[in-house]
């Protein structure tokens, strides 16, 4: 299913699930490791690195600054040859990335030299400000265009020195996460302090242990609150193993909590990098058995009742845990995630719309949704050029007949193949 049309119609699957899978590379620690690796001196290697449009546009800017990749996606093997940038003056395209904008933003203005990052017209109305204010404390000259501190971003200066500088962590983790991999490019110590309450704190603690892959350990404390980078940290090249990606995952250990059976995912185990495995915690909560081995996770459904959670550390799988909610007895609560509403849509407004259309009771909070079940039925779900609308939302499809999902090919941002592995391991017809 590589060409996708304008709408997929799903048909329900008849029984519980019963499969093994093991999801391709995590995009969150490709793009973290892609820019580690361009920033050591030396080759590195990246095994399991995932093939997709945010991955892409990382590998296209390292590209045009100069660092060679050679890539075989087949095997999902990148090579980098590191080093210092080359080319100082260039024009970035973005498209909808997050992390590479504000990954690049912060690695350009510490390095210096004269950019401009820009993307779709979604991403000029993803806020960027906090990041900007940060490195304009270290004397940096950074300038978000937009009136509301959204790209495009502008940068104009020369290395930094280093110093002190504080960072606003409760609109996105990936303010915090840029600043830390950029540091080590800085002249001297950099001291990082976090202001207001950490969203997505796994990802943080993912971002500084990749770093310590590539030779980096930054200091920090308990609650991650401070940081020191010091002037001898310098990354070395490596041979990194990415693992699967944990969000990706959660699609798949969701189908046996909304249809019963077992759904394994290998490559993935209880003290995985990634935070977004203590999704099945959340499917344990609302009954279902989860069971770890050291290479595996397998949940057991169906989810019974509804639950009232917390996923500011694992929002990008909140969508997912919604849609569960449709099949339960009860209403399910999610706080915490109020960055939600500034990623690729508005995933907390919008997800509610269409949680609405397919039969579910939704009261929407400034911070999250409270879905409860009623009699599903068939929809047409808008997607908003929104790869995890299309992924959580297709799994009403599952049980529900009618579900129509316009825009499928929005998945190719982190998942590509996704609606061929969906109708591989679920056995369900996509037409």
């Amino acid at each position: 299913m590589d060409l996708l049309p304008d709408q997929l119609e799903i048909q329900p699957i008849l029984g519980p699930v019963r499969f093994t899978m093991q999801p391709p590379g995590s995009k969150s620690i490709t793009n973290r490791a892609l820019l580690c690796a361009a920033l050591a001196e030396g080759s590195s290697t990246l095994r399991g690195a995932l093939k997709s449009d945010d991955t892409l546009v990382m590998v296209d800017a390292l590209k045009q600054l100069g660092i060679q990749v050679h890539q075989n996606w087949d095997s999902g093997e990148l090579t980098i040859a590191g080093g210092q940038f080359k080319n100082n003056d260039a024009t970035i395209e973005v498209k909808n990335s997050g992390t590479s904008i504000r990954f690049l933003t912060a690695a350009l203005a510490v390095a210096g030299g004269n950019f401009r990052l820009q993307g779709v017209p979604r991403m000029h109305e993803r806020p960027i400000g906090p990041l900007v204010e940060a490195l304009n404390m270290l004397g940096a000259d950074v300038t978000a265009e937009s009136e509301n501190g959204c790209p495009p971003v502008i940068i104009s200066n020369e290395r930094l020195p280093g110093g002190k500088t504080k960072i606003k962590g409760n609109v996105s983790s990936q303010y915090l996460s840029g600043l830390l991999m950029a540091s080590p490019l800085a002249a001297k110590d950099v001291f990082i302090e976090l202001e207001g309450q950490l969203v997505s704190q796994t990802y943080v603690e993912m971002t500084l242990e990749v770093m310590k892959q590539f030779g980096v350990s930054a200091e920090t404390n308990a609650d991650l609150s401070n940081f020191k980078i010091t002037e001898a940290a310098k990354y070395s090249a490596t041979d990194y193993q990415i693992e699967p990606d944990a969000s990706a995952a959660s699609y798949f250990w969701a189908a046996a909590a909304i249809c019963g059976g077992t759904a394994t995912v290998t490559g993935l185990n209880e003290r995985s990098l990634q935070g977004d495995v203590a999704f099945v915690d959340c499917l344990k909560k609302m009954g279902c058995t989860v069971d770890y081995d050291s290479n595996q996770i397998s949940v057991t459904g169906p989810a019974k009742h509804g639950i009232d959670i917390d996923m500011s550390d694992i929002s990008d799988t909140a969508q997912t845990l919604a849609v569960v909610a449709l099949f339960v007895e009860g209403p399910t609560r999610i706080r915490g995630v109020a960055h939600n509403r500034v990623k690729e849509t508005d995933r907390i407004g919008n997800l509610a719309i269409e949680l609405r259309k397919l039969g579910g009771a939704v009261e929407e909070h400034s911070e999250g949704l409270t879905i409860t079940p009623g009699e599903t039925q068939p929809a047409t779900i808008a997607t908003y050029d929104d790869h995890r609308m299309a992924m959580s939302l297709s799994l009403a499809g599952l049980r529900q007949s009618g579900v129509i999902i316009q825009n499928p090919a929005c998945v190719s941002k982190t998942y590509p193949t996704y609606f061929n592995d969906y109708k591989t391991h679920f056995k369900a017809a996509v037409t």
